[in-house]
C-alpha cells in the first residue's frame, strides 16, 4: 500500500470543485449568491453555449477592495466569517469561501471589480488556479466575472456534461430560484446573445410568479401567513386543482436561500391528503423566516441542505397552517363541459350532458362547519381541553412588501394540533371533491366473503343518484363463449358498471377499463406509426418555463409520433398544430406540461422503452372517460364489447384490476342457499 501524503493545493482545490461545481448551473449558483450578498439591486447573467463557453455575471454590488482580489480566489477566504461561533449565526448567502476558489481552479477565470469610493476599477486574471498580477483598469461600480472554458483543466468531469441546451435548463432553474427568492432584484439572463428573462424589480411576488409559470397557475395560488415565536411562514400554496407529476413546483426558501427538506415536503402531501389525486404532487411557493441561530447552514458544500433546530415544530406550523386555510374556503373546482365530439378510434362518446354538483352550497357550508367542529372535537381528545388555535385572519391577497421585512416581534400562537380529514364517523367533505379522481384504493380481502369489500366514502346527505340498468348483447365472436348471453348492464355512482355475467356478477371500474382500452389502441397505433391527428385550424398557444419549452423542442419528433405536433413560438411558448384525435376531450393544455414532465424525468433520452410506456400512460389516463361520467347505453354497450378485443383487460395500465368479480356460488353462499 502506497505511504500516505500531503496533498498539494492544486490538487486539494480540484477536489472541492468537483463537491461544489458539478456543472455550469453551479457555477451560476455561486455567482449569483455573492451578488446578492454584495447587496446589488441588478444583475445580469450572459450564457453561452449552455455555460460550457462562458458564464458572465455583472452585478452593481458593493464591489470588492483591489487588495482583496487575490484573497477572493483563494482557499476558505471569506469576508462573512470571523471565528467558529459565526457559523450558527450565518445571515449571508455564502459563507464557506470555497466557490470562487474553486470555480477558478476548473477554467479561464476573471474578476473585474470597483467600489464606490474607488475612481478606478482592478482587475484579476486566473487559468487554472494561477493568478496574474492585479492591474487596474476602467470599471462601473460593482463587479464582474467571467468564466470561460468551464472544466478545460478536467476533461474527464467535461465529458459527463449534457447538451448545451440541456445544461442551460438546469441553469435556468438556479436563476428561477434567486428570482423568487428575490423579487426586488433587478434580472437579466441572455443565452447565446438572445434575452431569456429581463425581469424588473417586483413590489409581488405573485408578479414574479406569473411571469415563470403563467398567469393561469397564479389566480389559482392561495395566500397563507403564520408566525409562532421566531418562526413566521408565508408564501402561496396552489389549489388543490393545481398539481404536477413531480415535485419541482414546490419552493421552500429559508431567510432568502432556496432549501430541500424531506420533512416539510412530506408536511406539505399530508395537507393536501384526500385533496388531491394520488400520484400527483401540490404547487407551492413556501418562505421561511427564522433566527439563524435555529437553523444549521453548514451541513453540505452547495447549502440546500440544512438542519432544523426544531423540525417537529416547523412540520407542524406548516401542515397546520394550510389546513385551517383550507378549512374555511371552497375548495371546488369549476368543471368546464365542452361538447361532445364522437370518437372513433375507441367507441366511447363522452355525454352531452353536464356533470350535476354531488351538493347544493348549504349542504357544503354546513358540511364544512361540521369538520371544523369536529377537528376541535378532536383536539380536545388530544389532551389540548379548552385550547382553540388563535390564527390571525390571514389576507386574501399577497401584501404589497414583495420582500416582507423581517422582525424581532414574532406574534400568533402555536399550532400544538394539526386538524385531520375526518376519518370513518366524523362528519365528511363534500362529495364532489372528489369526484373526478381516478386513483385506486387497494381493497382489503374479508375473510368471510369472496367479494372484495371497499368501504364507501361519507357523502353529504343529498338527493339519491338514479340507478341506470341498461341491457347490453354480447356476441359469441365478442365474448370468445360458446353462447350469446344478453348482459344486464348497470351504471352506479356513474362511476362502476355492474355486471351480469354466466359465472355471476362483475363489478368494472369504468375509467380503469377504458384507460386500458386507450392504451393498447394508443400503443399499437404508436409502433406502427399510423396514429391519426387532427389538426387545428389556428394553432393554441400554450404557455411553458423556458426549461419546459426547450425541452419540448429537443423532443418534438418523439412527440409527433403520439400525434402532437408543436412549434416553437418565443422563448417559454410552443404552438400545438395537432393532435390526437383519439384524445380529442383531453386539455391539450395540461397533457402537454406534463409530457415535459415525464420526458423530465426520464431522463431525455427518446429510445428508452419506459419513457415511450410513461408518455402512453399519461395520455391514455387523461384521455379515458372519468369516474363520476354518466353513459349513456350506447357508450356502455361499447365499453364492454371493446374489453374483448384487448390483451389484458383485467388491469389498467398502472395495473390495477378494471374488475371485481363475485361469483354465483359465492352468491349463494352468502345467502345460505347451499344445501
Amino acid at each position: 500500500m502506497p505511504r500516505i501524503q500531503q496533498l498539494s493545493a492544486h490538487v486539494i482545490n480540484k477536489i472541492a470543485a468537483g463537491e461544489v461545481i458539478e456543472r455550469p448551473a453551479s457555477v451560476v449558483k455561486e455567482l449569483l449568491e455573492n451578488s446578492v450578498d454584495a447587496l446589488s439591486t441588478r444583475i445580469e447573467i450572459d450564457i453561452a453555449d449552455g455555460g460550457l463557453e462562458l458564464i458572465r455575471i455583472v452585478d452593481d454590488g458593493e464591489g470588492i477592495h483591489p487588495e482583496d482580489l487575490p484573497l477572493a480566489v483563494a482557499s476558505h477566504a471569506t469576508s462573512k466569517l470571523r471565528e467558529a461561533d459565526d457559523l450558527f449565526r450565518v445571515q449571508t448567502m455564502g459563507f464557506r469561501g470555497e466557490a470562487l476558489a474553486s470555480i477558478a481552479e476548473v477554467s479561464r477565470f476573471r474578476i473585474r471589480s470597483r467600489r464606490h469610493e474607488a475612481a478606478t476599477g482592478s482587475e484579476l486574471d486566473v487559468i487554472n488556479g494561477v493568478l496574474s498580477p492585479v492591474r487596474t483598469c476602467g470599471a462601473p461600480v460593482g463587479t464582474l466575472i467571467e468564466v470561460a472554458d468551464l472544466f478545460c483543466s478536467t476533461p474527464v468531469r467535461r465529458k459527463f456534461l449534457k447538451q448545451p441546451s440541456t445544461e442551460f435548463s438546469h441553469i435556468t432553474e438556479q436563476f428561477t430560484k434567486i428570482a423568487l427568492a428575490h423579487p426586488r432584484l433587478h434580472l437579466v439572463l441572455r443565452h447565446n446573445d438572445r434575452v431569456v428573462y429581463e425581469l424588473p424589480a417586483a413590489d409581488k411576488l405573485i408578479d414574479r410568479i406569473s411571469l415563470f409559470f403563467g398567469s393561469d397557475l397564479a389566480r389559482n395560488l392561495i395566500w397563507i401567513e403564520s408566525e409562532f415565536e421566531a418562526i413566521r411562514l408565508w408564501g402561496y400554496v396552489g389549489h388543490p386543482s393545481q398539481s404536477k407529476a413531480n415535485r419541482k413546483g414546490q419552493f421552500l426558501f429559508l431567510n432568502g436561500r432556496w432549501i430541500q427538506d424531506r420533512s416539510l415536503g412530506h408536511a406539505l402531501g399530508e395537507a393536501y391528503r384526500g385533496l388531491m389525486m394520488v400520484g400527483r404532487n401540490p404547487i407551492s411557493f413556501l418562505f421561511l423566516e427564522m433566527p439563524a441561530d435555529l437553523v444549521d447552514v453548514n451541513v453540505h458544500p452547495t447549502k440546500a441542505e440544512v438542519r432544523f433546530q426544531e423540525s417537529q415544530k416547523l412540520y407542524r406550523q406548516l401542515l397546520s397552517t394550510i389546513r385551517t386555510k383550507f378549512l374555511g374556503m371552497n375548495l371546488n373546482s369549476e368543471l368546464q363541459v365542452r361538447p361532445a365530439t364522437s370518437n372513433p378510434g375507441v367507441g366511447v362518446t363522452p355525454p352531452l350532458q353536464p356533470v350535476r354538483p354531488a351538493v347544493d352550497p348549504q349542504q357544503q357550508l354546513a358540511a364544512q362547519q361540521d369538520l371544523v367542529s369536529w377537528v376541535r372535537e378532536q383536539s380536545r381528545d388530544w389532551g389540548t381541553a379548552g385550547y382553540e388555535p388563535k390564527y390571525p385572519e390571514l389576507p386574501p391577497e399577497e401584501p404589497d412588501q414583495a420582500e416582507l421585512p423581517r422582525s424581532d416581534s414574532w406574534r400568533g400562537a402555536p399550532p400544538t394540533t394539526v386538524p385531520a380529514w375526518p376519518a370513518a364517523g366524523a362528519p365528511a367533505l363534500p362529495a364532489d371533491l372528489g369526484a373526478d379522481r381516478s386513483d385506486f384504493v387497494a381493497p382489503q380481502e374479508s375473510a368471510d366473503s369472496g367479494f372484495s369489500r371497499v368501504d364507501p366514502p361519507h357523502v353529504v346527505a343529498g338527493s339519491p343518484q338514479p340507478v341506470v340498468t341498461h341491457q347490453v348483447s354480447e356476441s359469441p365472436a365478442a365474448t370468445g363463449m360458446e353462447h350469446a348471453v344478453d348482459v344486464r348492464a348497470m351504471q352506479i355512482h356513474d362511476s362502476y358498471l355492474v355486471v351480469e355475467t354466466v359465472e355471476g356478477l362483475q363489478v368494472v371500474d369504468q375509467h380503469a377499463l377504458h384507460e386500458r382500452i386507450l392504451y393498447e389502441h394508443l400503443r399499437k397505433r404508436v409502433l406502427s406509426g399510423s396514429i391519426e391527428s387532427q389538426r387545428l385550424l389556428v394553432p393554441q398557444p400554450i404557455e411553458l418555463s423556458v426549461s419546459e419549452a426547450a425541452l419540448l423542442s429537443e423532443h418534438r419528433e418523439l412527440l409527433a409520433r403520439f400525434g402532437l405536433c408543436l412549434e416553437d413560438f418565443g422563448a417559454n411558448t410552443v404552438l400545438v398544430s395537432a393532435y390526437p384525435v383519439m384524445l380529442a376531450r383531453v386539455d391539450l393544455t395540461q397533457m402537454v406540461r406534463d409530457a415535459a414532465e415525464k420526458i423530465a424525468e426520464s431522463g431525455r433520452d427518446p429510445s428508452r422503452r419506459d419513457l415511450l410506456d410513461s408518455l402512453l400512460h399519461m395520455m391514455s389516463c387523461k384521455g379515458a372517460i372519468k369516474a363520476g361520467q354518466r353513459l349513456s347505453p350506447e357508450e356502455i354497450e361499447s365499453l364492454l364489447a371493446q374489453r374483448h378485443l384487448i390483451d389484458d383487460a383485467h388491469h389498467c395500465p398502472h395495473g390495477r384490476p378494471t374488475a371485481l368479480m363475485l361469483s354465483r356460488a359465492e352468491l349463494d353462499r352468502q345467502f345460505g342457499r347451499l344445501g
